[in-house]
């Protein structure tokens, strides 16, 4: 922006503060929760110039003009507008716009957002996608620069990669706020180059280095990941993660999306150790569509903090003032002040935290939780709708788990993922098993299903199968994502390798989703095109689609909240401790590929 256009808008902010010229916008008689001071103060107005608020006070009615549209809080709240801190737009399977539909209405108006998922199918011109995108938003979407595509170099193929030159350049674009989470902690504290290279140039720039450090590992590993420079940490499953955080100068983010649930033990460090909770944000992370619809977005993390015994200010502080201040944005939002965007909520009652009205960048963009503006339409290349890409159609074949030659049937012990309902770690559990015809069959009593997956980038007809517990799905089952963090090839999970070849040319066919095959019916599916990640269909149809994907899972045998989000994590190989990539099992506690099957060591 140039000099003049800012002197401008400051001339008119300080016009229509003084009553020489009207605001477009006054509200009334509201109580102002105003976070930068912790208090809440009765009988106040508010009066806006064009995006941005012009006076705060007692009594705005010399700011009132004949075209001044007035609303009237009548002792409702007002709330800045609620920032979701941290937070990855595919996981929701839409688009930009149509997660901003699905949000806005609930309060959302900022969004700080990691597309390292488009990243690792696309590389930087997915991540442009998505910035050119959030530029046209009636809210504030910050996209982050991803920071480890791939996640974990040597464990994993990526669609694509972004290194120290891509971030540099993305710095200097439109709407980035940041590097995205630095997934890859251990090459941070083993200093690899590359790593230190991206956040240097994120240093550079002057703009914030997100964190993820996913081990319980807090010694020297943990000081030497505080050390080499991110700022902010989601990975905290612990009390003690969040003072450790804290005390090292991070920013504890607490997550609470569909399938993390992570809040109510790392706030413990605020209300049973006394931190200071400006030191806290609350982020989402991962939220299914369903989620949104049915319970919300940032509004949802703010009750459920509520809940646990926090005061609704403080909460508040940690769902917008906080994060705008640790993203260097309160100069411009994240509080209800002169020269702010107005991103103003009107709420009824902060212990029971609904929104009533969202105001946005001056605009009143929501009623009673229904969008009441148009949001931009948009197209998608080609490039973007068409990226299943396999050697040939997938036959049972490609679905067995053989024993490696030379191995003897007996004496073997099989390295199996095991799910655990709720938390993105899993498992390392070793079962003996028995080879049968020179293969590993699946085991119903045990728990023991096929994990598998297909690489769908570059067609190399690369399939790495393994075992999995914890689904407990019934026979004849399978179930298929394209949605397999982070290089998003194709995860299948089944009883039965029919059904699982079966359901990974569904997702061929579709170019990308999640489907659940029982008996050879569809029972599930919900298609994703974008990249095999997103759908461009509203919200509200995704989640009746994503339904059917989770009702499948359920007649399927499987009794875990949220099984597809799960199945998504189990490609995941910078968290421990057992993952599969598309060059096999990965030992993601001490980095190394390790076979699924091996004869016991005597």
């Amino acid at each position: 922006m140039h000099v003049d256009d800012i002197r401008e808008r400051t001339q008119k902010l300080v016009d229509v503060s003084m009553g020489r010229i009207p605001a477009d916008l006054v509200i009334t008689g509201g109580q102002w929760v105003n976070v930068q001071s912790g208090e809440i103060l009765p009988g106040i107005d508010v009066a806006v110039a064009g995006k941005r608020i012009a006076f705060v006070g007692e009594d705005a009615s010399h700011t009132v003009g004949e075209e001044t549209e007035v609303i009237r809080a009548q002792g409702r709240y007002l709330v800045p507008g609620l920032l979701d801190a941290h937070m990855h737009i595919e996981s929701g399977m839409v688009t930009i716009t149509e997660f901003v539909r699905a949000v806005a209405p609930q309060g959302t108006t900022g969004m700080f957002v990691d597309p390292h998922e488009i990243a690792n199918v696309f590389g930087l011109k997915g991540v442009r996608l998505m910035a050119e995108e959030a530029e046209k938003q009636p809210i504030h979407v910050w996209v982050q620069v991803p920071s480890c595509v791939p996640s974990a170099p040597g464990l994993e193929t990526p669609g694509s990669r972004i290194g120290p030159e891509d971030v540099k350049e993305a710095m200097a674009w439109e709407r980035i706020i940041g590097l995205g989470e630095m997934m890859n902690f251990p090459g941070v504290f083993q200093n690899d180059r590359k790593m230190h290279a991206e956040m240097a140039a994120t240093r550079l720039a002057g703009k914030v280095i997100g964190g993820h450090y996913a081990s319980p590992d807090l010694g020297l590993p943990f000081h030497g990941y505080a050390a080499g420079g991110p700022e902010d940490d989601h990975e905290g499953t612990r009390k003690v993660d969040a003072l450790k955080r804290v005390r090292q100068g991070m920013k504890a983010m607490l997550r609470y999306g569909s399938g993390w649930l992570d809040v109510a033990a790392q706030i413990k460090a605020v209300t049973e150790e006394g931190l200071d909770s400006r030191h806290f944000l609350l982020c989402t992370d991962d939220t299914h569509s369903e989620t949104l619809v049915n319970e919300g977005h940032m509004d949802r993390v703010v009750r459920h903090t509520i809940d646990l015994g926090l005061d609704p200010l403080t909460v508040i502080q940690m769902a917008t003032l906080n994060t705008a201040e640790h993203f260097g944005v309160a100069k411009d939002m994240g509080q209800i002040a002169p020269g702010r965007f107005a991103d103003i909520l009107l709420v009824p009652d902060l212990d029971d935290f609904h929104v009533q009205t969202v105001v946005a960048k001056g605009q009143v963009i929501a009623e009673s939780g229904s969008l009441v503006v148009d949001l931009p339409e948009v197209e998608y290349p080609r490039w973007a709708t068409h990226s299943v890409n396999v050697k040939r159609a997938l036959q049972a074949e490609d679905f067995r788990l053989r024993v490696p030659e030379g191995t003897a049937g007996d004496d073997l012990v099989a390295h199996v993922i095991g799910v655990m309902e709720g938390q993105a770690p899993t498992k390392h559990v070793q079962v003996s098993v028995q080879a049968e015809d020179g293969e590993i069959k699946v085991d119903l009593e045990r728990d023991l299903a096929k994990i598998a997956l297909v690489e769908r980038h570059n067609a190399t007809g690369d399939v790495q199968v393994a075992l999995v517990q914890g689904f407990e799905l019934e026979a004849g089952c399978a179930v298929a994502s394209t949605v397999a963090h982070d290089s998003h090839h194709m995860i299948v999970v089944g009883t039965d390798e029919v059904q699982m070849a079966r359901a990974a040319n569904e997702l061929v066919e579709m170019q990308g989703g999640q489907v659940v095959i029982k008996e050879d019916a569809v029972i599930g599916k919900v298609p994703l095109p974008i990249a095999g990640l997103m759908s461009d269909k509203r919200a509200e149809r995704v989640a009746e689609e994503a339904a059917s994907v989770l009702e499948g899972f359920r007649q399927c045998g499987c009794t875990i909240k949220n099984p597809n989000m799960q199945l998504s994590l189990l490609a995941l190989v910078v968290i421990p401790a057992l993952r599969i990539s598309d060059l096999g099992l990965v030992d993601a506690e001490n980095f190394e590929l390790i076979p699924a099957i091996e004869e016991v060591k005597l």
